[in-house]
C-alpha cells in the first residue's frame, strides 16, 4: 500500500447540546455554550495513514484508546509504546488501513504519549455542582500513599471543604466482608493538578502505610463534575468527519474531492472494549445527522460490562472484578446483543436496541479469552441475566471465545507471577487478525465470516463454575477457584436510572446475576471454544484463571484478568508419582516427530477455517520448534 505518514495534533469539537442525537450525553444541557449555543471541547488525535490515501483500502480503523494509551498496535502490529518507532509486523500497512487514535478520557493525566481530553465542567445555572463519590484502591504492595483512581497517571474529582471534613475510609479484606472504619486523623487527602490536566492528582496518605491486597474505599463529597459523555460524542464526530466531509480540512480527502474513506470500524480492548459497547448501547452509532458512524465494532475481552463512562462524576477508568472494584456501574444491565429482561427492573433492553431504531445497526465481533468467563461475566453476553437459557446471536454478530487464553496475550515462556501457578504463555493475537479481516470482507462485500465459537447450554460445553460441574480434574497441588466476579444489581439511588447520577455511596445490593464459564475437557482445557494449535495439541492446561499468592495479599482472590499454566508430566512414571489423572507427554505423543504432525494438523485446520492469515501459520508452524524440550 506504499508509504504510511503519521499526524498528530489536537482535534476541536463543537456541539448542539439541544439536537436528538446528544440528549444522551449526561450533563451536556449544563455545559457553557459559546455565543452560537454549542458546547466546545478539545481532543488528542493520532493517525497512521497512506502517505498516497487513495492507495489504501479504503477502511478507517479505530482504536480506542485504553485509559489513554493505544493498543491495536500491539494487539494487530506487535509493535509496543505509544509513539512506536516502527511499524512492528506492518499488518495494518499491508492491509491498508487508515488507523486512528483520540483522546475520550478526562481522567487521563498529560504524559507518557497518552490520548487526553479536555471537557468543560457541568454547572447548575453557574453554581457549583456537587456529589456523593466513591473511591476504591487496592495495593498490590505496601505503600504510603495511593492514587484514588487506582489507576497511575489518572485523576479525580476535588473534594469540598465539606468533603474534607466529613470523607470517610474504610478498609476490608474481602470484597463481602464488613467495611472496618479507619479514624480520620490518621489519614489525609492531598490534591495537585499537573500541567493540562482537566482533572487534579488526588492522593491518599495513610499513617502507616497501605497493606497489599487490602480493600481500601474513601467515600466524600466532590466538585465539579467534568461532562464526560462528550468523550463518546468525539469518538462519533471526528470518525463521522472523516468518514463523510469533502472539505479540504479533512485529511482523508483525495484528490478527486472525495473521503477515502468507504467504511469504519472500532476495536477496543478491554476497558476500551466496554467503551465500544456503551458507545453502541447509548446510540452514539447515528452522527447529528443520523448518518451510520461505524460499520464494524470490535469489542475485544470487554466481558459482557458496559462502563462507568458517561455518567456525573464518571470514573472510565473503573471496571468490575472479583476482588476489587466490584461495586462500579460497570457490569450493569443489559449484557446482551439481544433482547433479555432484567430480573430486578423488569426492563426489556438490548445493546442493539438504539441501533436498530435509527437504522445504524454495525457488523459486531466480540472476541473474548477464557479469562473473561471467570474475571469478566462473558456468559451474560449469550445467555439470559440469570443463566437459565442460551440467547440466540442475531444475523449481524459474531462471538467468538478463544479457550485456554488469558486477558492479555501471554508470551514464552511460562514462569512464575503474582499467581500460585505459571503465568498462562497462549497468545491469541493471530486469532485477531484473521478475524479484522474477515469483518472487512464481511463488511465491504457480504462474505460470511467463520461461525461464531462459544459455549452454550444446549451444547453443554456451558456450565456452573464449580469444580465438579466444570469437570476441571484433581491436580496435585493446584487449587481450584472458590471465587468468581458475578455482578449484581446496584442500587445507587433514584436518579441512576433515567440520570446517572449516583446518590447512594457505597449502592445497596439487589438481585445477583448468574455467570456460567466453559466446560473443561479432561485435561482441563475449555471446551466449546476456540483452540490455538498449542491448546488443541496440549502439553498442559491452559486456564483462564489465577489465584492470587500470599505474598500479594488476599491469598486464593482472583489474580484479576489473569490466567495460568500447567505442565504436563513427560512420562507415565512421573504422572503416577505426583497423582496427575492427566496422560503425560510421552503417553499421547510418540516423540516429537509425532507432535509436530498433529500440532501442524491444527495450524492448517484453522487456517481453512478463515481463523489464521497465512503470514500467522507459517509462524506459528516454526514455533513448534520451541516445545521440543518437554521430549527431552
Amino acid at each position: 500500500m506504499g508509504r504510511y505518514e503519521k499526524l498528530v495534533g489536537r482535534v476541536h469539537f463543537a456541539v448542539d447540546p439541544d439536537a436528538k442525537a446528544n440528549g444522551r450525553i449526561v450533563d451536556v444541557a449544563l455545559a457553557p455554550r459559546t455565543a452560537a449555543g454549542k458546547v466546545q471541547w478539545s481532543a488528542d488525535f493520532y493517525m497512521l495513514k497512506p502517505l498516497d490515501v487513495a492507495r489504501g483500502n479504503r477502511a478507517l480503523f479505530y482504536d480506542v484508546n485504553n485509559r489513554g494509551n493505544q493498543t491495536a498496535m500491539r494487539m494487530f502490529n506487535d509493535a509496543s509504546g505509544n509513539d512506536p518507532d516502527g511499524a512492528g509486523n506492518g499488518f495494518f500497512m499491508r492491509q491498508g488501513f487508515v488507523v486512528l487514535w483520540s483522546g475520550w478520557i478526562g481522567q487521563v493525566l498529560p504524559g507518557g504519549g497518552r490520548m487526553t481530553l479536555d471537557v468543560p465542567v457541568a454547572t447548575d445555572a453557574g453554581r457549583e455542582i456537587t456529589g456523593l463519590v466513591r473511591a476504591e484502591m487496592t495495593p498490590d504492595a505496601p505503600a504510603e500513599r495511593l492514587n484514588i483512581a487506582q489507576w497511575a497517571n489518572q485523576g479525580y474529582f476535588e473534594p469540598t471543604e465539606r468533603g474534607r471534613r466529613e470523607s470517610t475510609l474504610s478498609w476490608r479484606l474481602r470484597e463481602a466482608e464488613p467495611r472496618v472504619a479507619i479514624p480520620r486523623e490518621q489519614w489525609s487527602i492531598e490534591v495537585s493538578r499537573p500541567d493540562g490536566a482537566t482533572l487534579p492528582l488526588v492522593e491518599l496518605r495513610l499513617s502507616g502505610g497501605f497493606k497489599p491486597g487490602y480493600i481500601y474505599e474513601l467515600i466524600y463529597e466532590a466538585r465539579k463534575p467534568i461532562v464526560q459523555g462528550l468523550g463518546l460524542a468525539g469518538i462519533r464526530d471526528l470518525v463521522s468527519f472523516l468518514k463523510y466531509n469533502t472539505s479540504e480540512q479533512n485529511p482523508l480527502r483525495t484528490a478527486d474531492g472525495k473521503s477515502a474513506i468507504a467504511r469504519a470500524y472500532a476495536f477496543g480492548t478491554s476497558q476500551s472494549g466496554r467503551c465500544v459497547r456503551q458507545f453502541l448501547y447509548d446510540g452514539f452509532n447515528a452522527d447529528e445527522a443520523g448518518r451510520q458512524v461505524f460499520d464494524g465494532l470490535m469489542p475485544h475481552v470487554a466481558g459482557a460490562g458496559m462502563g462507568f463512562f458517561n455518567h456525573r462524576f464518571a470514573s472510565p477508568t473503573r471496571h468490575n472484578a472479583q476482588h476489587d472494584n466490584h461495586q462500579y456501574p460497570a457490569d450493569v444491565f443489559p449484557f446482551a446483543y439481544t433482547d433479555t429482561t432484567d430480573p430486578e427492573t423488569g426492563r426489556v433492553d438490548s445493546l442493539m436496541r438504539r441501533a436498530r431504531e435509527t437504522r445504524t445497526v454495525p457488523k459486531v465481533m466480540q472476541t473474548q479469552s477464557e479469562a473473561e468467563y471467570w474475571h469478566r461475566a462473558a456468559s451474560l453476553v449469550h445467555t439470559d441475566p440469570l443463566g437459565r437459557t442460551d440467547v440466540p446471536l442475531s444475523d449481524d454478530v459474531r462471538l467468538y471465545v478463544f479457550g485456554g487464553t488469558q486477558h492479555g496475550p501471554g508470551s514464552d515462556p511460562p514462569r512464575p507471577g503474582n499467581g500460585q501457578l505459571l503465568t498462562n504463555p497462549a497468545d491469541y493475537r493471530p486469532f485477531l487478525r484473521a478475524l479484522l479481516v474477515a469483518l472487512d470482507a464481511w463488511v465491504r462485500d457480504g462474505t460470511p465470516p467463520p461461525p461464531s465459537a462459544y459455549p452454550t447450554l444446549a451444547e453443554n460445553t456451558l456450565t456452573m463454575w464449580d469444580r465438579a460441574s466444570a469437570g476441571f480434574p484433581a491436580l496435585p497441588g493446584v487449587r481450584y477457584p472458590e471465587v468468581i466476579q458475578q455482578p449484581s444489581f446496584w442500587d445507587y439511588g433514584p436518579s441512576f436510572l433515567t440520570q446517572r447520577i449516583m446518590t447512594v455511596q457505597p449502592p445497596k445490593r439487589g438481585v445477583d446475576y448468574v455467570v456460567r464459564v466453559p466446560r473443561c475437557d479432561a485435561d482441563g482445557n475449555a471446551t466449546g471454544v476456540l483452540r490455538l494449535p498449542r491448546v488443541a495439541v496440549p502439553l498442559g492446561t491452559y486456564t483462564g484463571w489465577a489465584l492470587r499468592k500470599r505474598e500479594l495479599g488476599a491469598e486464593n482472590e482472583l489474580l484479576s484478568l489473569a490466567g495460568s499454566y500447567i505442565p504436563l508430566a513427560k512420562t507415565a512414571s512421573d504422572r503416577e508419582a505426583s497423582g496427575d489423572p492427566r496422560r503425560a507427554v510421552l503417553e499421547r505423543y510418540k516423540d516429537f516427530d509425532d507432535y509436530r504432525t498433529r500440532y501442524a494438523a491444527a495450524v492448517a485446520e484453522l487456517g481453512k477455517r478463515r481463523l489464521l492469515l497465512d503470514d500467522d501459520a507459517r509462524q506459528l508452524a516454526r514455533d513448534v520448534e520451541s516445545f521440543r524440550p518437554a521430549f527431552e
